[in-house]
């Protein structure tokens, strides 16, 4: 009875390890392009988002002009635009749910060892 328990959670780390991806990391200087377009491609992001239909009618709901929305998004600081793009991205209706995706698909392998 032990054994098979153990077979099975080695089995179970076994799938998981072959599952998860190896990064290697790497330090290095980075450039005033790389950062001046990573900046840029965050504040498209924000950009992108205040200028979609429906966040437009929101601001509208709110009281505030999508104008003067772009606005105050072109007047923020580099950081700001960072932290907001971030909580764009992890936003559920805006985010990817891989995570959801992989938890489900754990679940189901744990549950599929169990049942055989």
């Amino acid at each position: 009875m032990k054994s098979a328990w153990a077979r099975t959670i080695c089995r179970i780390l076994v799938v998981l390890m072959v599952w998860t991806p190896y990064q290697i990391a790497q330090a290095g200087m980075i450039g005033t392009d790389q950062v001046a377009t990573t900046s840029s491609v965050e504040r498209g992001t924000v950009m992108n988002f205040v200028n979609r239909t429906d966040v437009a009618g929101q601001l509208q709901v709110l009281g505030l002009d999508p104008a003067t929305a772009k606005d105050r998004v072109a007047a923020m600081t580099d950081q700001e635009v960072r932290m907001l793009a971030g909580q764009i991205n992890s936003l559920p209706a805006g985010a990817d749910s891989t995570g959801i995706i992989l938890l489900i698909l754990i679940i189901a392998v744990i549950w599929w060892v169990c049942k055989r």
